[in-house]
């Protein structure tokens, strides 16, 4: 059906098809402002091809996490002439991979090949559900990997000889931490940068084009921060851990009766400067039994010249 200007005209029902709108969807979005009133024509509505654009930028941005009230001031500003183009744009920029690392195709047998060669029925639903996989729609033998980087830390462990449900187990908790840690530093960056740009009215194009500039240099901060403070931190408590065990000897499911006491920081990294870290803790449990030794001797010895001092009184 087309229009006098020889456009597409729609009927309602086929506006909802073409959009994969419902018709009561469209009627809602015409109510909130949402959606330019159609032409009327004898006792039709008519729709054209601008309201199957309006409705996919509508559906665009919600799929993007925007609510209909922001959508409505996006829109408005748009059609006030200051134009969406640089909003979209910053849209885009933080809708965009934050890595570098591309995703990859693997079949059910080669994954059962790296995971010991047995099938895993559980383990591949664990997997699915944390979106370390996607199922391929249509071959029920093939998945999508979107970080082969995770995937390969899977293996490692598991040929290290953690089981699958331990990884799992961890891969919840520590998501749930950085999850943790990516919101912190959303919260730091908006407060401190981007505020500025987050008004009550939509930022103008030049705006939305700086703010874009400034995710694309301030994107790689977060990993940079996360892996120094990370690789500080396993140096740190590896260093204690293994430090606590060589203590005596042994590790702590062979000792009996063991304990364990804390070093701190400042001394062990004396210790190592000098003696170095492959000695340090037997420098440090040499040198609590020398001191123990020592006192040992002194309190003989301070025992043992009382009782000659008591001996020689008359």
């Amino acid at each position: 059906m087309s229009d006098e200007s020889g456009g597409v005209a729609y009927r309602i029902e086929d506006l909802a098809h073409r959009s994969g709108a419902t018709v009561r969807t469209i009627r809602a979005y015409q109510d909130r402002g949402l959606l330019p009133r159609p032409e009327r024509r004898g006792r039709a509505n008519v729709y054209a091809d601008a309201h199957l654009a309006r409705l996919r930028q509508i559906a665009d941005l919600l799929d993007r996490g925007y609510t209909l009230a922001s959508i409505k001031e996006l829109l408005e500003a748009w059609d006030a002439g200051r134009g969406l183009r640089g909003i979209l744009g910053l849209v885009a920029e933080v809708d965009g991979p934050w890595t570098d690392e591309e995703a990859a195709r693997i079949s059910r047998a080669e994954l059962e090949e790296r995971f010991g060669g047995r099938p895993d029925d559980a383990a591949v639903a664990d997997a699915v559900e944390l979106g370390v996989l996607e199922p391929v729609p249509g071959d029920e033998d093939a998945f999508v990997v979107p970080s082969p980087q995770e995937l390969a830390a899977a293996v490692e462990l598991y040929t290290a000889g953690v089981p699958l449900s331990a990884i799992s187990c961890h891969l919840r908790e520590l998501r749930g931490q950085v999850e943790h840690i990516a919101s912190r530093f959303l919260e730091f960056t908006t407060e401190h940068v981007f505020a500025r740009y987050l008004g009550e009215h939509p930022p103008s194009d030049a705006e939305a084009a700086e703010a874009a500039s400034l995710v694309r240099r301030l994107r790689p901060l977060a990993q940079q921060t996360v892996d120094a403070e990370l690789a500080r931190a396993m140096r740190l408590f590896a260093t204690r851990h293994l430090s606590r065990h060589l203590a005596t000897g042994q590790f702590p499911e062979e000792r009996e009766g063991a304990r364990t006491v804390e070093v701190a920081a400042g001394t062990m990294r004396a210790v190592e400067r000098l003696v170095g870290a492959e000695h340090a803790a037997a420098f440090v449990t040499a040198a609590a039994e020398r001191e123990l030794q020592t006192r040992t001797l002194d309190r003989l010895a301070t025992n043992t010249l009382h009782s000659n001092i008591v001996d020689e009184i008359p």
